[in-house]
């Protein structure tokens, strides 16, 4: 069993307020969610305005299925036009890997 966790650093464009910032997070966690079966969570900068740090996690039989879906979660939300990824850091663990 290998399991991946990804961590997105965003930065809004063009919001200026929290219910601005949940009207743009909302939808892709939950796409995400749908498209890639993964739990999905805005993780962090929860009073900030402008950034949101969204973490990602997948669970399956084979490191690199789960680096292709991390890969594949990564490049969505690359590509969405109202935020600019300023970080991407990820971490898969498996058998071999000590506690």
């Amino acid at each position: 069993m290998f399991v991946g966790a990804l961590e997105l650093d965003l930065l809004l464009e063009d919001v200026h307020s929290l219910k601005q910032k949940r009207s743009l997070v909302r939808p892709v966690v939950a796409e995400l969610r749908k498209r890639f079966t993964v739990a999905v969570a805005e993780a962090g900068h929860l009073d900030l305005h402008r950034r949101a740090l969204i973490g990602v996690a997948a669970v399956a039989a084979g490191g690199d299925h789960v680096r292709d879906v991390l890969d594949s979660c990564e490049r969505l939300v690359a590509a969405r036009p109202e935020f600019t990824l300023l970080s991407a850091h990820r971490r898969v663990l498996g058998p071999d890997d000590e506690n």
